[in-house]
């Protein structure tokens, strides 16, 4: 494929003879996977048929997670928690398919989900020259960074018109590389089946990232086109078998956001700045959140997924902090810098230092981070009204923009999925809104200040919770028609609007655009620009040994499954339904180690010895959640939905030690299927699946 040929041209090397990274490390590129260092290490070569059967039957699901699909009609599975929002969506207070579970046994059954998006990546282009040449040398950063913005817009704009696909421009490498993909996009995505919440998520947040494990985390949705279920070509067949003690595996997903080729001082802002603030306002909405939960069993039922991604969020963040905190790691690193800082210099000695420029760039960072989080990425303005109205108001002003002009989410590539988001019939509970709106702009003041220009303009001197109950109350954003009236209306219609949170957006705006068009200008062109000089400087010294980092498009990931030592103890590579009776019965069966009632009803009928999880040295993060476990026959023989404790760093270095990767496994998958929910017909739709690519590799 074009884009694998032009980062090795590009950086003058054979594929075959660059160093690569040790042990299982990467989230590699499908069009730059190392099968040469696979073969070698463990006699499988994936083809590229191989590869490209893999790269088709994988989907993103576009609120944030992964997933495949597993049937020639269109049956996708993911994560239990990646589906979640769907199935809440579904839910109502007399029908909570959280609390209960779905199964649709026919297809007129199938739920359609209110506004989720998934993307098949169908081929990847290479568009770095013409990235770069829309910023001649001698460029100042703040106009080379417009003019790329720019030249992408363009660019997905037109292969979006020719291909009828979604085309977004990938930055890899800081930019020094520049990939198109191309996606299909479906928008009909119907809800087949769902565990109990208790069963998927079985231990609860005390349990999350860790291992031993005993979760049945995995949603089944049905993809439909002109309402009726897609025909695939591409999609994964079910193994039979399983996996083993030292089995080779591969993951294909999306992670999210890795932060292992950022400098020093970019760490040091995440250390210091960055991941505190978090950390801090997790701890608050986690406590609000858990406040209003407690009011009411309504209140408890809407809140739920909020409390569960939250909580989830805070103890990913932290990981990663903790990992900021070793300071042998950190000392190793900052080695590490200096060493390739020093041989930098020595080559380039009248150019500027891109480490220092980039340094530079950081205070600035820090300079601007209350006001660029809690204001224009909004931050202080928590909920999906708040949400809704600042891309109304948006909207109103960048569409009526030339393409290339206009904020990058304001894209014409992009206003599809914008739309279906804006437009979406999910229901509001404005009880909730008020809630978290009411905390943000007490975070908004509390972190800006009583004096700061834009806390005047919302607040206007009165207290946080009036001002909250004021605008939910008074806003008619949770009415789809009115939304649609006002963003159809264009600027007309949002300029004459008095709904209050359309008020406050446009007063806010000016602040908003102030401090982002300062990041745009002095951070993230720097960051680009510089991130790209030490990107080549690191592959001139060393070579092509790591991926770029995450960026929420597809990777594939290896390792292989196996067990670990944790303070001197075995621990085994898999889990089993009966380990998950005795750590019910071992918390005396109550929450959030409680089993779901429809397991100790049918725990007569199940073998209690068959798999339920596992874990593997695949390197992973966040975003793969839903990831398809396969072997090497391209066989689902399980699915990702969690790490270790331990697997926490790998956002910022990657470590096989302790660090694992935690799947369901596919026996478990299809004993709880036929033996729990006695959804045979669904468990027959996976295993009598047929493989629609041969020659999956060579062994």
């Amino acid at each position: 494929m074009k884009a694998r040929l032009v980062i090795f041209t590009l950086l003058g090397w054979s594929f075959l003879t660059v160093p690569l990274a040790v042990a299982d490390e990467g989230m590699w590129l499908y069009n730059a996977f190392p099968a040469a260092k696979v073969e070698k290490q463990y006699g499988f070569t994936p083809t590229q048929q191989w590869l490209d059967h893999l790269r088709l039957s994988s989907v993103r699901f576009n609120n944030g997670g992964s997933g495949s699909f597993v049937s020639a009609d269109g049956l996708a599975f993911t994560n239990h928690h990646v589906g979640a929002d769907c199935i809440q969506k579904l839910s109502t207070s007399g029908t909570d398919h959280m609390k209960s579970g779905f199964y649709a046994k026919t297809k007129a059954e199938e739920a359609k989900c209110p506004d989720l998006e998934l993307n098949v990546l169908m081929g990847i282009d290479d568009v770095t020259a013409k990235i770069k040449s829309s910023s001649p040398t001698g460029t100042s950063a703040a106009a080379s960074g417009q003019a790329q913005r720019s030249a992408m817009s363009a660019i997905e704009q037109e292969c979006a018109k020719s291909t009828g696909l979604r085309c977004d421009v990938v930055t890899l490498y800081s930019g020094e590389v520049y990939n198109l993909y191309k996606y299909k996009k479906y928008t009909d995505v119907r809800l087949v089946f769902a565990p109990e919440f208790d069963a998927a998520f079985f231990g609860g947040d005390p349990d999350n990232f860790t291992y031993p494990r005993y979760d049945l985390d995995i949603t089944f949705f049905r993809i439909y086109e002109n309402d009726k279920p897609v025909h695939l070509d591409n999609y994964l067949q079910w193994s039979k078998a399983g996996v083993k003690d030292g089995d080779l595996i591969f993951v294909s997903g999306h992670p999210g956001n890795t932060d292992r080729l950022k400098t020093v001082s970019q760490l040091q802002f995440l250390r210091d700045v960055d991941f505190p603030t978090r950390l801090g306002l997790y701890k608050r909405r986690i406590a609000m959140l858990q406040k209003f939960s407690a009011e009411s069993e309504e209140n408890a039922r809407i809140s739920q997924e909020d409390i569960f991604g939250v909580q989830n969020s805070y103890k990913a963040i932290n990981g990663e902090y903790e990992g900021l905190l070793d300071k042998t790691k950190m000392s190793e690193i900052e080695s590490a810098e200096r060493e390739r800082e020093k041989a930098y210099k020595a080559k380039h000695s009248s150019e500027a230092n891109p480490w220092q420029e980039i340094s530079n760039a950081v205070k600035v960072n820090r300079e601007i981070y209350k006001q660029l989080t809690f204001v224009e990425r909004l931050r202080g303005f928590n909920g999906d009204l708040a949400a809704f109205a600042r891309e109304i108001v948006r909207a109103a002003d960048e569409k009526p923009k030339p393409n290339g002009d206009r904020l990058r989410e304001f894209r014409d590539s992009a206003l599809p999925s914008l739309e279906q988001q804006l437009f979406s019939t999910a229901p509001i509970y404005k009880k909730l809104e008020t809630a978290q709106l009411a905390l943000s702009l007490a975070l908004l003041q509390e972190t800006l200040g009583s004096d700061d220009p834009a806390v005047k303009i919302v607040l206007g001197g009165k207290a946080p919770e009036q001002v909250a109950s004021d605008l939910v109350a008074g806003t008619k954003l949770e009415d789809v028609a009115f939304r649609k009236q006002l963003y159809e209306g264009g600027k007309a219609a949002v300029d004459a609007s008095t709904d209050p949170l359309i008020v406050m957006m446009r007063k806010i705006d000016p602040e908003a655009r102030s401090v982002r068009k300062r990041f745009d200008d002095e951070v993230d062109s720097i960051f680009r620009r510089d991130g790209a000089t030490i990107a080549r400087a690191r592959f001139e010294v060393a070579g092509f040994t790591q991926p770029p980092d995450a960026t929420f498009t597809l990777r594939l990931s290896y390792g292989t499954v196996k067990g670990y030592k944790e303070s001197g103890k075995d621990v085994p590579y898999y889990t089993t339904f009966e380990g998950a009776f005795k750590h019910a019965d071992e918390h005396g069966d109550k929450a959030p180690f409680n089993l779901a009632p429809s397991w100790r009803t049918m725990k007569s009928k199940l073998n209690l010895q068959t798999p339920l999880n596992y874990v593997s040295t695949a390197d992973i993060i966040g975003g793969n959640s839903g990831s398809p476990t396969v072997n090497k026959n391209n066989e689902v023989v399980g699915i990702i939905f969690d790490g270790n404790i331990q697997s926490l760093v790998l956002d910022i270095y990657y470590d096989d030690r302790e660090a694992r990767a935690v799947h369901v496994d596919s026996r478990g998958i299809i004993e709880a299927l036929r033996k729990i929910y006695g959804a045979d017909a669904l468990a027959d739709e996976l295993t009598g699946a047929k493989a629609s690519v041969g020659n999956p590799g060579k062994d």
